[in-house]
């Protein structure tokens, strides 16, 4: 290649390799394309710009380079995952098999699953067969193979077979998964057997408050006859190996790679609610909202996960930095849904997040308006809108929802903290405030937050000799916390370390207090003391204990 074209392709090829490096695919992919325009038959900028294209959800994009490599005698598995994908895309089967015997790989256990489900798509299933059962006895893949064919057996019709499979009778019990137990029930309802299904759901998902359950459930209860429709054909199942395999890795990272298999699942079955909450999901915890926001606005408002995918909507414009848009997206789901307490919730949460503590109430407010009598799981409502209520000074509102919260769920830790911590700060029940934060230690005693707030009670008793190890246990456990070594620092000056508070304060001021009210005090500390601060704030002295010791 001519020098000149090297040299145009450099700079848009480093610009994407650095677009890469912060997951940033949308600008890779176009920095890329650049680059080949200058270099077409660069293996490195080739295999760079199938990932990018990938990773922004433009897998037939991809296909194009993943053929170049192909001309140019190069190996890349990227390459040929997205080359098996999309003739599974195409329909042609025959071809990914041949495509398979000519040595192109996606991976061992992508392989063997990718040609079972392209023989059932052959309309070969005795061959197909063999191949899952090749698959389960591979060392750590037996509930792979067992899976898929459970699957593959269910959706040419032999719901006996796949029964078989799901119940444990062949090879033992599987997992129950999510995907595995809507299945296994959509099964049994084609058998005939709906008690059997809501048994199943029963036993298996319990009180789990998920969407497609209850519609599944409803239906099986009505004594409707359910259509296996987890994986309707060999495409399908093609798109289940790789939301499989990405659900799998998903738990352990979520790098390109796993955002690959839920893109190749996503291509394969666009339409699936599932596959395209993983991929969001997978996008969001790489830092990458907007495709994020993109990838959740798909999922249609008929489909069971609709206000899940909206509420992963709006967290995504919210970390994307269009919070009042991501806020709409919440009031407009209340407005449609104004019976979920859960909508409700969210709504709150994120404008108590914001500091609109007075609107977050208000949404609290309508959450509870929707509870027909007490349960357990409503502790953390009344615990969120207390602390709104805190936070627009209405005491006596805030306090009762405490007490709520605790009567509902005794013993929570964080609702004793909150709680204990501000009968500390408002100066009254002081022994039963000490009484709360010990509870919630003993239940959390690796909480920094929690284990600050002992601390800091033992300190408002003038225990100070007792605070000093809270409190230097809390800093080790929360080291760049601004009022946790502002503490440290009070209680070191009162035992007398005063270097060592002046230290401890000068620490806190370098992590940024919330308020410049706080800086203010820490900086005030700092040029005459704790004991000047003190008197001149009117309040009591070191030398007199809150206990009356």
């Amino acid at each position: 290649m001519p020098a000149a074209a090297r040299a145009d392709a450099s700079g848009p090829y480093l610009a994407g390799r650095l677009a890469s490096m912060e997951s940033d695919y949308v600008a890779a992919a176009d920095y890329y394309t650049r680059a080949l325009a200058a270099d077409p038959a660069n293996p490195a900028i080739l295999e760079d710009a199938i990932v990018s294209q990938i990773g922004r959800g433009a897998v037939d994009r991809a296909v194009a380079p993943a053929r170049s490599l192909e001309t140019l005698g190069t190996k890349s598995q990227i390459a040929d995952l997205v080359v098996l994908t999309d003739l599974a895309k195409q329909g042609d089967f025959a071809g990914a098999v041949a495509e398979l015997d000519k040595g192109r790989s996606a991976g061992l256990l992508i392989d063997g699953l990718f040609r079972a489900w392209a023989l059932v798509g052959q309309g070969q299933m005795s061959e197909a067969t063999v191949a899952f059962d090749k698959v389960a006895a591979a060392p750590g893949s037996r509930a792979f193979g067992l899976y898929h064919k459970g699957l593959a057996l269910a959706s040419v019709g032999d719901f006996e077979g796949a029964d078989h499979i799901f119940s444990g009778e062949e090879g033992g019990p599987l997992r129950a998964t999510r995907r595995g137990v809507l299945a296994h029930a959509e099964i049994l309802s084609q058998l005939e057997r709906n008690p059997a299904a809501i048994e199943l759901i029963d036993k298996t998902m319990g009180d789990a408050a998920d969407p497609a359950f209850a519609r599944l459930r409803a239906d099986l209860d009505a004594g409707k006859s359910v259509p296996f429709d987890i994986v309707g054909n060999a495409t399908d199942g093609l798109a289940e190996v790789f939301f499989t395999v990405a659900s799998a890795l998903r738990g352990e990272s979520a790098d390109v790679n796993t955002l690959a298999y839920a893109r190749m699942a996503e291509y394969l079955a666009p339409e699936d609610a599932d596959v395209l909450l993983l991929s969001a999901q997978i996008l969001e915890s790489q830092g990458q909202h907007d495709l994020a926001v993109e990838t959740y606005a798909k999922i249609p408002h008929d489909d069971p996960a609709y206000v899940a995918s909206e509420v992963g909507r709006s967290d995504a414009l919210i970390a994307a930095g269009r919070t009042e848009a991501g806020i709409e997206v919440l009031e407009q789901l209340a407005r449609s849904y104004p019976e979920r307490a859960d909508i409700w919730g969210a709504l709150g949460d994120i404008l108590r997040q914001e500091e609109r503590y007075g609107d977050a109430a208000g949404a609290y407010d309508k959450a509870i308006a929707t509870f027909t009598g007490d349960d357990p799981d409503q502790w953390v409502v009344y615990y969120t809108r207390g602390i709104a209520h805190e936070r627009t000074r209405d005491w006596p509102a805030a306090e009762a929802d405490f007490r709520k919260a605790l009567a509902l769920h005794p013993d929570q830790p964080s609702v004793l903290n909150y709680l204990g911590y501000s009968y500390l700060e408002r100066k009254e029940n002081y022994d039963e405030a000490l009484a709360m934060i010990e509870k919630a230690v003993a239940e959390r005693p690796d909480d920094g937050a929690i284990v600050d707030s002992l601390g800091w009670a033992l300190y408002r008793l003038g225990r100070y000799d007792e605070a000093v190890g809270h409190l230097e246990k809390a800093v080790e456990l929360m080291p760049v916390d601004a009022v946790v070594n502002d503490h440290l620092g009070d209680v070191y000056w009162a035992v007398g370390r005063k270097r060592e508070a002046e230290f401890q304060w000068k620490r806190a001021l370098s992590f940024k207090p919330d308020t410049e009210e706080e800086a203010k005090r820490i900086r005030r500390k700092l040029e005459v003391g704790l004991d000047v601060v003190l008197k001149e704030e009117g309040a009591e002295p070191l030398a007199v204990t809150k206990n009356g010791d």
